[in-house]
Formats: C-alpha cells, structure tokens, sequence
C-alpha cells in the first residue's frame, strides 16, 4: 500500500489556534462532539461490516478491538482526517474529538496493535498539548507535519487487500452517514463528518490502485456530497440513498 496523507502538511493555519482545548476532549458528547459513534463495528472479517448502533466505537466488549489492524487504522485514520478539514475551516472545537482518536483513553481499542507498525503517540500528543496551550501557527506546523508522517507511514506498513480495505471504509461510511442524516437533515455533526472522513481516506488508498480509474471516479463523486471546503454540516445534505448508492457502485468496480 502506498499512502500520502497531504493534509497534515498542508493546512495553511491560517486560524486562531488559541482555545482548541484538544487535550480535555475524550470525544464525549457535546457541539461538534462524538457523543456515541454512529456505527459500532461489527466482529472482524472480510470486509468489515458494520453491525448495529452501539454506544461508541469501542463500544460494549470493545468491538473496534476485534477488528484486523490495517482495518483499525484506516477508521483512526478517517477520523483524523475529517478532524484535519474541520480544523482547517476554523472549527477547532468541532475538529477536536475527532483528533483525539490517537491518543485518547476513550479510543483505546483502536490502537491495539499499532505499536507494531510504529505508531508514536507523542506524535500526536505534542499536537493536543501545543494546541491547548495557544501556540503559534508557525510552532504547531510542524507538529502536525510529523503527525501526519507517522499515521501515513503506518498506513504503507501495512500488507493487505487495498480492495477489501475500501470495502470496510465503503460499508463504515455509510452507517455513519445513516445516522448523521435524518428527514433531510444533518442530525449528527460528528458522524456527517466521519463519513467524509472514511470516503477521502478510501481515496487515498484508491490512488495507489492499478486499473482503479472508476474507483477513484466514483469515490470523487461521493466526496462531492459533502461541502467542497470542508464536511461543516449544510442545510440540505445529499440524500443517504445517494450515498449509499454510490458507496455500491465502488465496491462492484472493485477488483474481487
């Protein structure tokens, strides 16, 4: 697998960074919180699915935990993503549960395992702490650049099925986005954005993909459902059948 995680190193801080309160945040519920993962998923296997609504990711039993590693991180990996893009469009509280996914004690189970494809917490730890503490765009950079470093490092460490991976981030998407939007609007903040999150990580992947072309076409169209910016909640979000209907258009392009 071969992944480049470009936004770390190219967020442009161009926002306040003062207050982001990164460090007290353990994702509970709250504005812009993750106050209850919209998809609890379900026990390990080819293409992860996703089983019912639980009360966390870790959830009861911790059934994050039972996932296979490449399948915990690319769903780590999603959440900071969309945490990075709140972030950047100057949501810092809204961006702040999100971002915590690595070195959170609420998130525990997701990173079981990972120390074997060199994750370094500190990394994104110094990113919580910098951040809490006001400093400068100029000093949090490069935390962040490191930060970025490391999960795409982890992410290329990985040897698996990029197909099968796509297909977990296919089926989590849409359970999230099931739950984020309810009547025609956005319900959920935090899994609205979460889903984004899993679809731009699934894009990363796809580019890595010989003979994907369709993939990462379609896997486009999706991330177009979203605002172009950034995943901040609009009045009128695309339908779930939307996206639920291109999510299968992916996963029937993919190789078998």
């Amino acid at each position: 697998m071969k992944v480049e995680l470009k936004t770390w190193s190219t967020l442009g801080l161009a926002t306040a960074l003062a207050g982001a309160g990164l460090a007290g945040c353990s994702g509970e519920a709250g504005e812009g919180g993750e106050g209850g993962e919209a998809a609890q998923v379900g026990e390990a296997g080819e293409g992860g699915e996703v089983g019912e609504t639980g009360e966390g990711e870790s959830g009861e039993g911790g059934a994050i935990g039972a996932l296979p590693v490449e399948q915990r991180l690319v769903f780590m990996a999603g959440h900071v993503e969309a945490g990075l893009a709140v972030y950047k469009a100057g949501e810092s509280e809204m961006a702040a549960p999100h971002l915590m996914h690595p070195v959170s004690e609420t998130h525990a189970d997701e990173r079981a395992g990972l120390d074997a494809l060199g994750f370094d917490p500190s990394a994104f730890e110094n990113v919580s702490a910098a951040l809490e503490a006001g400093q400068s765009a100029d000093e949090i950079e490069p935390l962040l650049t490191a930060a970025g470093a490391n999960l795409a490092a982890m992410l290329n460490a990985t040897d698996t099925d990029d197909a099968a991976l796509i297909r977990f981030l296919m089926d989590t998407a849409v359970a999230e986005y099931t739950v984020a939007v309810t009547d025609g609007a956005v319900t959920d903040p935090a899994e609205y954005q979460d889903a984004w999150g899993f679809v731009k990580v699934a894009r990363n992947i796809a580019d890595g993909m010989d003979g994907a072309d369709s993939v990462r076409g379609t896997l486009d169209e999706m991330l177009g459902l979203w605002p172009e910016a950034a995943p901040i909640p609009p009045a009128e979000p695309a339908p779930v059948g939307q996206v639920s209907a291109l999510a299968s258009r992916v996963q029937l392009d993919l190789p078998q």
